[in-house]
């Protein structure tokens, strides 16, 4: 069986879901470029998409991003609905 998109995502990033990433994505504002101030929640995800290209950032903030985009990509948006 081969390894899918999220699992070589997870391997490169280190992105692994902790209990409170969720409610991060919902409380946490990107902290720099052309979004900055926006709830890494609500960026689009055309910016998420040129991260998973790009690469994201290291840190937190990156490991935030790569979640976020995975779930934008999946299209689960609306699993952030009850944390707002």
């Amino acid at each position: 069986m081969g390894v899918t998109s999220w699992e070589t995502r997870a391997l490169l990033y280190d992105v692994t879901m902790e209990t409170d990433d969720l409610l991060r994505l919902v409380t946490t504002t990107m902290p720099f470029g052309k979004h900055k101030g926006v709830l890494i929640a609500d960026l689009p995800g055309n910016y998420l998409n040129w991260f998973a290209r790009e690469g994201f950032p290291n840190g937190s903030i990156g490991k935030l991003l790569a979640l976020m985009q995975e779930i934008d990509h999946n299209g689960l948006r609306d699993i952030l609905k009850p944390l707002r």
